[in-house]
């Protein structure tokens, strides 16, 4: 079994280096995910990661949603209503997990890999090119040398996100 359950690759960047940042994220997110179930790390592990993940998804969301409203993205009531989905597919399982009617497993993880690529691939994508080509925040479509400087350094309180 490969070491990681998403590779990631720049086939991927949407053009938005702050939404591509935080896809990475994600990724990185769900690997954990796949690793704390490989090596048997325990359901409360696993559960505390997925629940990570399903909150900067949310974060994540919300970002998006607000650069598609201020870039007057066409595609924003469809694009929002994957995310909503999503959303509520995920806060079913936590509550199957609290009950006990479900654990977290390898078909969880491949549901949402699954889902974050094609997602990414077709409808990040597809507001991407939209972001670039339409909006007077180009800017936004790539950090100040000051902001890549500065997100380079570890803050402490990073370690509570």
């Amino acid at each position: 079994m490969s070491q990681v359950l998403f590779e990631w690759s720049d086939s991927f960047n949407v053009g938005i280096q702050e939404i591509d940042e935080q896809h990475r994220i994600l990724v990185d997110l769900l690997n954990q995910l796949h690793a704390a179930i490989r090596d048997h790390k325990g359901s409360q592990a696993c559960r505390a990661i997925l629940d990570q993940l399903a909150e900067y998804t949310r974060t994540h969301f919300l970002l998006e949603e607000s650069l598609m409203r201020v870039s007057h993205y066409p595609g924003l009531d469809v694009h929002k209503q994957q995310h909503e989905d999503l959303i509520a597919q995920v806060r079913s399982l936590q509550d199957k997990l609290d009950s006990g009617q479900a654990s977290i497993s390898f078909e969880l993880l491949h549901f949402l890999q699954v889902w974050l690529t094609k997602h990414i691939n077709e409808s990040d994508k597809r507001f991407g090119n939209h972001f670039v080509r339409n909006t007077d925040l180009k800017g936004y479509s790539e950090w100040s040398e000051e902001v890549k400087t500065t997100m380079k350094k570890k803050k402490w309180w990073w370690k509570f996100w």
